[in-house]
């Protein structure tokens, strides 16, 4: 298995300067129609054993959790448009004045190259790229209202939370919410990537990564966000097609520090305070078995808060 990085690259955007950055009032309006995730207890973690162990997948564990309602659906680009347009926010990616994009779908001149991420080089630094030019200066999201934002930091996530009043779901509530009540599932329909009629369920990587994708599922990079069939508490495409900010610090021990821990399970856990890389679930459209298969309910990686990149979104929580 690959680096925890594999499918969300790392460039030095933090020695960039920075501006101060825009806190919003909680004034905004957020439209995204809304799935109920009962309370209760479940199994959190890898049951099937596919992960990286460098991930901190397992060991399984019970958590309980309060109820809550989640966005059907990731934050599209039209949501953060009325965001941004109510607020004037500039995201991370601008203020940089760069994002990372895949190397495949680069929109820019030769000049617009910042830099080559060093540990997957398949993703570029492209000077101009960013949520309203997702491939680069070149490209723009027209059509795209209904994709999921990309280019957006942890950073980000939390700027629109503020303006819609809401939050990222810790990473428990996400994994609850991704599972559509199938303890121990692989995928949030089942253990089969694909549907009996041999039709792909997620918008992943087909082919031979990262030179070659067929795009037998549609798709070379983000799909509409209800695309696919939703899972059983009606979210749809919470494994493939963008990886989703969650609240929570990265920690590869966390699981093994609840185990250890002999009292009941804990309930509505998060692990938010401090500064660090924080936790993105799901996988994307450049998830493949060769080299990454995070797109599971289980997956973990993670990023540093002022990361962006063309395979990353959000969703985000009431509760």
């Amino acid at each position: 298995m690959d680096h925890p990085a594999c499918c969300t690259p790392r460039f030095a955007a933090s020695a960039a300067p920075r501006p101060p950055h825009r806190a919003p009032a909680a004034t905004g309006r957020h439209a995204i129609a809304q799935c109920d995730i009962p309370a209760g207890t479940f199994a959190m973690g890898d049951a099937q054993h596919d992960g990286n162990p460098a991930d901190g997948e397992r060991p399984v564990h019970q958590v309980q959790l309060d109820a809550f309602v989640i966005d059907a659906t990731s934050v599209t680009n039209a949501d953060f448009a009325r965001f941004v347009d109510a607020t004037g926010y500039t995201t991370e990616a601008e203020t940089f004045g760069f994002s990372a994009v895949f190397h495949l779908v680069v929109a820019a001149g030769e000049d617009d190259i910042v830099g080559r991420s060093p540990i997957t080089p398949w993703w570029l630094g492209v000077r101009g790229a960013d949520w309203r030019h997702p491939e680069g200066p070149r490209s723009d999201r027209d059509g795209r209202d209904d994709h999921p934002v990309v280019h957006v930091s942890w950073n980000d996530a939390q700027a629109y939370g503020r303006w819609a009043g809401r939050q990222l779901p810790t990473e428990a509530e996400w994994e609850r919410a991704s599972r559509g009540g199938l303890d121990g599932a692989r995928y949030p329909w089942g253990d089969d990537l694909l549907a009996p009629n041999g039709s792909w369920q997620a918008n992943i990587w087909q082919g031979t990564f990262p030179a070659h994708n067929t795009r037998k599922d549609g798709w070379m990079t983000t799909a509409p966000v209800r695309s696919y069939t939703p899972n059983g508490f009606g979210l749809w495409q919470t494994v493939g097609n963008v990886w989703e900010w969650c609240q929570d610090l990265f920690n590869p021990r966390a699981y093994a520090r609840r185990a250890a821990d002999r009292r009941p399970p804990p309930v509505n856990p998060r692990d938010d305070a401090g500064d660090g890389p924080r936790v993105l679930r799901g996988g994307s459209y450049l998830c493949h078995d060769s080299y990454c298969n995070r797109y599971r309910n289980a997956a973990r990686s993670s990023n540093t808060p002022d990361s962006s990149m063309g395979n990353a979104g959000f969703r985000t929580v009431g509760r």
